[in-house]
């Protein structure tokens, strides 16, 4: 992801993670139907094929648009943090928000990167007058995915410092272990979000 948002400038091209079935139909049809032509680079993680989350009604398939931003599927306006990801990590955070039935977490997903949607975002942005923290979340490196892209950004937008919570820096895109992947990730989850069963653990990530 990180070197394809490298490569933006100019409207040149379309970078988008979409996270549902209708949003990639949607993204696809805007592509052929529209009335411009620009590459259109889409992130497309195997693990949505197979996960019962990402699914879309026929209503939401047969009707409605593309969105470059995703609000919070549930009525959370008066919340004090915001999370904003990308991708298939939103999943993981909103499972682990519901089972600690937690009601004061937003979770924004960003499904286009480039062109950058700063109206959609200015807009959904407002909406959270009572919050407090700002965060970036992502399953990438530090000094991968998109966070060097969007910090600049988003910062601009709700005018605050936007915090990072994710993996460390590294030479490498994954561990090559599966169980340190794994921990990682739920450390992640963690502190984003909270423990699994409420019980507090020492995190390091981010």
């Amino acid at each position: 992801l990180e070197r394809f948002l490298q490569l933006c400038a100019g409207d040149n091209i379309q970078v988008c993670y979409p996270t549902t079935p209708a949003q990639y139909f949607h993204l696809l049809r805007r592509q052929v139907k529209g009335g411009f032509r620009k590459p259109l680079v889409v992130m497309t993680p195997k693990s949505l094929l197979r996960l019962p989350a990402a699914v879309s009604s026929l209503e939401e398939l047969s009707t409605g648009s593309f969105q470059p931003v995703l609000e919070d599927p549930d009525d959370v306006k008066d919340s004090k943090k915001i999370l904003f990801c990308s991708g298939k990590i939103f999943y993981e955070l909103y499972a682990r928000r519901k089972e600690l039935a937690i009601t004061d977490i937003a979770i924004l997903r960003l499904e286009q990167f480039y062109p950058f949607p700063d109206k959609q975002l200015k807009t959904i942005v407002s909406q959270y007058s009572r919050a407090k923290h700002w965060c970036w979340v992502q399953e990438e490196p530090q000094n991968m995915g998109g966070w060097q892209f969007i910090k600049p950004r988003l910062e601009k937008i709700i005018k605050r410092t936007l915090r990072y919570i994710g993996r460390s820096p590294a030479s490498s895109p994954a561990t090559g272990f599966p169980a340190i992947f794994r921990q990682e990730q739920r450390q992640i989850i963690e502190k984003a979000v909270g423990p699994a069963g409420g019980q507090q653990e020492q995190s390091e990530v981010g």
